[in-house]
């Protein structure tokens, strides 16, 4: 298995934030924590004004910033998939991986004094079922996959307008855009 990765559609999200729901429920994550977020952002104006809603997690970057700037090597890439997770038995919980990431995906749980994020549900897909926030989505909006396999399928393009530092982190994500 190569690199996983995943693709959103945003012309097909309706911004329900069952996807992230789903997500902080699967993990039992407390009122302030989230792995996975909705964002709304609104633009335009009269007569063609606009909403997209962007739903955004750990991008599992070829180049993550998070991994390179952890201290005690407790962030890694898995080799079998790429997925990157958190090693809970080496996470001091200095923040320093909160800190790197331009997406905001690591989060601090201060119940374990630790950090945690989006490990792509590797115990569901490891049991053949689909991360928690794409088997949630009543719009079938996000899909997960070999990243190959999704640019082929779904094209190539940057959304650098809500992915920053598309080329320096290479984030592992296909979205489609809305059109205007």
């Amino acid at each position: 298995m190569g690199q996983l990765g995943f693709y959103y559609n945003l012309a097909e999200c309706i911004g329900c934030k069952k996807c992230q729901v789903s997500c902080k429920d699967k993990n039992d994550l407390q009122t302030d924590e989230l792995f996975r977020e909705v964002y709304d952002f609104e633009g335009g104006s009269y007569p063609k004004p606009y909403i997209d809603h962007v739903t955004v997690s750990c991008n599992h970057c070829e180049q993550p910033k998070c991994v390179e700037n952890c201290p005690t090597g407790a962030m890694h890439k898995r080799e079998e998939d790429g997925v990157v997770v958190v090693d809970d038995e080496k996470c001091a919980g200095c923040k320093m991986c909160l800190w790197s990431c331009p997406y905001g995906a690591p989060t601090y749980l201060k119940d374990e004094g630790q950090v945690g994020k989006c490990d792509f549900c590797t115990d569901l897909i490891d049991e053949g079922e689909d991360p928690a926030c794409v088997s949630s989505c009543p719009m079938r909006a996000i899909e997960w996959g070999e990243i190959e396999d999704l640019r082929a399928k779904h094209g190539a393009e940057k959304p650098q307008r809500y992915f920053p530092k598309w080329d320096e982190n290479k984030p592992n994500v296909v979205v489609h855009q809305k059109t205007r």
